[in-house]
């Protein structure tokens, strides 16, 4: 079931503006729970993603703060990165797309597309502002988007269906920044011959079946549409420079240049960890699969338009899986950051902590439809599950061992419903991993959770505090067994949340760490140093602005 060796990529986030759930509920959240079961299961993992920077929405926040491009990238870089601290979310390497390797890797990556004849010149027809003289980006364009009336798609794409659209397509399209409406004039590009790589394409997705539905379906649509020449660059003067001579005016376009940022990433991360060819052991070994973890927004650049980039370039490892989610909603509403629609990770940091916001995001992941944020839930949630259940389970056992001062070693036989229940949890266990195997986030905490409550059940009716009065040796076997329930239960839930894991870990083994260990090693510890302390799950209480 577990492979050797995968690489995971994030989505790169732009670096304009803070974080909020919507971000941690489409990509990130799932990623970091992935890869933290992966490395528990005995799989070698490189974790990338990176900022986004020369995008567009870049030079827009730059613009509206009378600020340069860089400073907002800057800015933001830096702070995403600290948030994703704050919520344990731990990339081997966050890169940036204006690194000068990262230049490097999209010069090598456009001219080997180029000698290859998958990148040609051609003219097209682009937004062009009179009051300000110059093209304007896609993104500075918004309208109606033509094939769902969403009034505020932009021009590269419908946040709503979610289609990739050219700006001339907008129905009342105006200009983001002075509210005219653009002309549409000739210029000079590349294009990136996608027409070329429809078949190819089409064969690799064949082998897809195993993708999301959600994900597939929309993928084959877009596809047996007709695939057509897209351009690559722009009129632009902020993004990565084209490598030849008389096109010192434009620039590479974000979506294909930031896809490369996963290349960077794992060449840099190698770099510093100093062996500079470890990246190329995922990169270019066939055998290794990849995975990306995305938003919907960002299902055609990673299951279309860098597939056919990398059959296009001949070396590198095609994406293995792409397990977008769908949109997290709050009040009805997509989250957004540029409308300012529901809550920042640092907003909801202030008033409950980072166990508790990841279990209960883990919880409403946008698997396979969109999901609903409520504050009142996240409270409900928490306070009952990881509180009341799991962390009173931990505290009641601790304590009675603790206050009793016993000593627990391992029965020579289990038997009865010792034997039965652990039976019950190997196999639950077995199930879990399954499921997080295939990505099934949710399925496997609804397992946990079904375990907790068992563990409950049979440490009710066990009533250690009546057999040790009576047998002592049977008191023995029913602890021995409660720390194993409490062994499975704590490691089960460390990749949704692995600071409270690893403290409650603490609590009854000492001298090995979760982290850089492996199920199968934890699991096999029979022997227990009992710490009493307080879980490290306490209750939310969110009070009025439950009902703000």
């Amino acid at each position: 079931m577990n492979e050797q060796k995968i690489m995971v990529n994030c989505a790169l986030p732009y670096a304009n503006g803070p974080l909020h759930l919507g971000h941690l509920a489409g990509a990130y959240l799932g990623a970091d729970i992935f890869v933290r079961f992966s490395r528990l299961s005995g799989t070698e993992v490189m974790f990338i993603s990176g900022s986004d920077e020369y995008g567009t929405p870049i030079t827009i926040t730059a613009e509206k703060n009378n600020k340069r491009p860089q400073e907002i990238a800057d800015k933001y870089h830096s702070e995403h990165m600290e948030t994703f601290r704050n919520v344990d979310i731990i990339f081997d390497k966050f890169t940036r797309t204006t690194d000068a390797e990262h230049v490097k890797d999209v010069d090598e990556f456009f001219m080997n597309l180029l000698e290859k004849g998958f990148l040609e010149k051609r003219y097209m027809v682009s937004p062009y502002c009179r009051k300000s003289n110059r093209f304007m980006p896609d993104r500075y364009i918004e309208g109606t988007c033509p094939y769902c009336g969403y009034k505020e798609a932009r021009g590269d794409q419908c946040d709503n269906c979610g289609r990739t659209l050219d700006p001339i397509e907008l129905i009342d399209p105006v200009c983001k920044i002075g509210g005219e409406r653009p002309e549409f004039r000739e210029t000079e590009h590349y294009f990136l011959m996608l027409n070329k790589l429809q078949d190819s394409l089409l064969e690799y997705l064949g082998t897809k079946d195993f993708w999301k539905p959600n994900v597939l379906k929309y993928t084959k649509n877009f596809v047996s549409d007709g695939l057509k020449p897209r351009a690559i660059t722009r009129d632009l003067d902020w993004g990565v420079p084209i490598p030849i001579n008389g096109y010192e005016h434009k620039k590479i376009y974000v979506w294909f240049e930031a896809l490369i940022g996963y290349i960077t990433g794992a060449r840099e991360y190698s770099t510093e960890i100093g062996n500079p060819e470890y990246w190329k052991s995922f990169w270019l070994d066939k055998n290794i699969k990849s995975y990306y973890f995305i938003g919907k927004d960002n299902i055609p650049f990673h299951t279309i338009i860098w597939p056919a980039m990398l059959i296009a370039h001949g070396d590198y490892n095609l994406p293995y899986n792409v397990p977008a989610n769908e949109y997290l909603r709050f009040q009805g509403e997509q989250f957004s950051k540029s409308r300012g629609i529901g809550f920042t990770v640092n907003e909801i940091l202030k008033i409950a902590d980072k166990n508790s916001l990841r279990y209960y995001m883990a919880s409403i992941l946008p698997e396979t439809g969109d999901s609903d944020f409520s504050m009142r839930e996240f409270q409900d949630k928490v306070n009952s599950e990881l509180v009341d259940k799991f962390g009173n389970y931990i505290y009641r056992l601790i304590s009675f061992i603790d206050k009793n001062k016993l000593s627990i070693h391992k029965p020579e036989k289990l038997s009865g419903e010792n034997k039965k229940i652990l039976d019950m949890f190997k196999e639950k266990f077995d199930q879990y991993s399954q499921e997080l195997y295939e990505i099934h986030i949710k399925r496997g905490l609804q397992i946990w959770l079904e375990l907790v409550i068992s563990a409950n059940q049979y440490f009710n009716n066990a009533q250690p505090w009546k057999i040790i009065k009576e047998n002592k040796e049977e008191c023995n076997d029913i602890l021995y067994t409660s720390l194993k329930i409490a062994q499975y239960l704590i490691l089960m839930i460390y990749p949704y949340v692995p600071t409270g894991a690893s403290e409650v870990w603490s609590m009854i083994n000492n001298t090995v760490k979760i982290e850089g260990s492996t199920f199968e090693k934890l699991l096999s510890i029979d022997e227990f140093a009992i710490k009493k302390q307080n879980p490290p799950f306490t209750k939310l209480d969110f009070g009025e602005v439950i009902n703000n």
